[in-house]
């Protein structure tokens, strides 16, 4: 259905001091998933799959004059990535675009339409983690939540990648979480040396996580200890504010693992205008296509807080 006059009716009439809620910045504000979600390109295919192997343990003495010992390998499991095509459109009739008064409505709806297009993929990016604890809903590729501590690995038993006990942001729980980041294993049980890259929180959580983060002291304490989170240079790529995390205490770190968490774009932005002969209604249609998702566990650690 196109919108005609009758939605504009106080843009066909002198003596109209502004047309407002169309002015704010949501592009560069919604943007902020870029910081935590490596983004990549597929030209070709309408899903892809990505394969999880494994490496091998620790290498053995061979005896003098004895065989090498041989060790087997293979695939643990695949993330399977479906592209979504994202689209908003409207229609405005060729009377309305011609009797307002206050420069183009379909140029203003135009940009109301864009932003609409911006604040779907914040928040489906926001997903992968305001999803991550759910197992039954949204489990990746080894069939465990995208944060969980029941991770299967190849040499048998479990990994985690979130807090034993989960807790509230802290200096304690910050440093607990970096440890495990710094113990984590391969599929093989090899360490991995994971460096730990952002701290990614809700907007409540900023002031505590500024001040965790770059106190000169210990926080909350008597102590006269230096802030060892910020004098070892720990989390260089600083804290990550996303507004569309939905849980007030879940925090998580971002690593720099490998094939972790991604934004794969299909088809990129696209806007089409057209003209209906008959009826003089014009047509505007923004689309693109993508998916988020996850495929190496070890690319984020966290916690749904206490």
């Amino acid at each position: 259905m196109s919108m005609n006059r009758a939605q504009f009716k106080k843009q066909l009439q002198q003596g109209l001091n502004a047309v407002a809620g169309q002015a704010y910045d949501y592009e560069s504000k919604s943007d902020v998933w870029r910081e935590y979600l490596d983004v990549e390109t597929e030209n070709e295919k309408g899903y892809v799959e990505e394969v999880m192997m494994a490496g091998f343990g620790a290498a053995t003495v061979k005896a003098e004059g004895g065989g090498v010992g041989y060790q087997t390998t293979g695939e643990t499991y695949t993330a399977r990535y479906i592209f979504e095509t994202i689209a908003i459109a409207f229609s405005i009739t060729e009377e309305a675009e011609e009797d307002n008064l206050y420069g183009s409505i379909g140029k203003r709806l135009a940009k109301a339409a864009a932003r609409s297009m911006v604040h779907t993929k914040a928040v489906k990016s926001a997903n992968v983690l305001n999803n991550g604890f759910d197992a039954t809903n949204y489990p990746i590729g080894d069939g465990a939540a995208l944060l969980s501590s029941a991770h299967p690995v190849r040499v048998g038993g479990n990994q985690s990648n979130i807090l034993t006990t989960a807790a509230d942001l802290s200096e304690t729980s910050l440093e607990d979480t970096l440890n495990n980041i710094e113990g984590a294993l391969d599929d093989a049980g090899l360490p991995i040396g994971l460096t730990a890259m952002k701290l990614v929180v809700p907007y409540q959580l900023r002031f505590i996580a500024h001040r965790i983060m770059f106190a000169n002291g210990r926080v909350d304490t008597n102590y006269n200890d230096p802030n060892a989170i910020k004098d070892m240079g720990m989390l260089a790529g600083g804290i990550v504010v996303d507004k569309r995390l939905t849980d007030t205490d879940a925090w998580f770190i971002k690593t720099d693992c490998p094939d972790g968490m991604k934004h794969i774009v299909r088809k990129s932005l696209s806007k089409k205008v057209e003209g209906d002969f008959d009826s003089g209604n014009m047509r505007f249609k923004l689309r693109e296509r993508y998916v988020n998702g996850a495929t190496d566990w070890r690319g984020v650690f966290g916690t749904a807080g206490g």
